[in-house]
């Protein structure tokens, strides 16, 4: 029968894989990425966001044609 250490040192790796199931680089190389779709997000918002001030159209972002 296996130790009360193993047992709970076994668990804290399997929690551990729970919580973080991505190797370290990339779980950084995801963080940078979902930062980067937020910031970019919010400049898209920001650029409705002015158009619809200026009375402008707003722009298709896939074409960049304006959309009705």
């Amino acid at each position: 029968m296996a130790s009360s250490s193993s047992l709970s040192t076994s668990f804290a790796r399997k929690v551990d894989l729970v919580k973080c199931p991505y190797q370290a680089d990339q779980q950084v190389k995801f963080l940078h990425l979902q930062a980067e779709i937020e910031s970019l997000l919010l400049e898209v918002q920001s650029l409705k966001q002015q158009r619809s001030i200026t009375g402008l159209p707003a722009l298709d972002p896939i074409s960049g044609s304006k959309s009705n």
